[in-house]
């Protein structure tokens, strides 16, 4: 992994990209999301500084939990002065998101546990599909695979 000289206090969006391992579009595309920023030189090229590795590591982290782009922005957006997370940080975000990622992990184990309803049937046309009609929404109104408008 290269190395930034202690010196260098900005990065180019190449190094960015090679020391945080995320591909330059991702890094254009946090950008545009507002989760880093990056000033631009004289011949329009991005600099980022080099508490930005922090902020991509902490979006990438969220983001391997399942934690959507713009629930980060929001968390960022948080912070004073749009300073890197720090360890606290992440700790009471994450406390925060968990009830969140615990409700869809349960749906999730639902889905599997009755997707072979589905497979069996095939037409998801059961009176009772978890999966065209969860919990039974539309059950008292009417069944089969097709809900007709009100």
């Amino acid at each position: 992994m290269p190395q930034i000289p202690v010196k260098i206090h900005e990065l180019t969006v190449g190094q960015l990209s090679a020391r945080s391992g995320a591909a330059v579009s991702a890094l254009h595309f946090y950008e545009s999301k507002g989760l880093i920023s990056s000033r631009r030189t004289s011949g329009n090229q991005r600099r980022y500084s080099r508490d930005t590795l922090r902020r991509v590591a902490f979006v990438r982290a969220a983001q391997r939990v399942g934690i959507p782009l713009a629930t980060i922005r929001d968390a960022l957006a948080e912070l004073p002065e749009e300073r890197t997370p720090t360890r606290e940080d992440w700790a009471r975000l994450s406390e925060k998101w968990r009830s969140e990622l615990d409700e869809r992990i349960k749906q999730l184990n639902r889905l599997r546990d009755h997707l072979t309803d589905c497979i069996g049937c095939g037409c998801l046309s059961l009176e009772n599909c978890v999966l065209s009609n969860p919990d039974d929404i539309s059950g008292e109104r009417l069944t089969g695979s097709r809900l007709l408008a009100d």
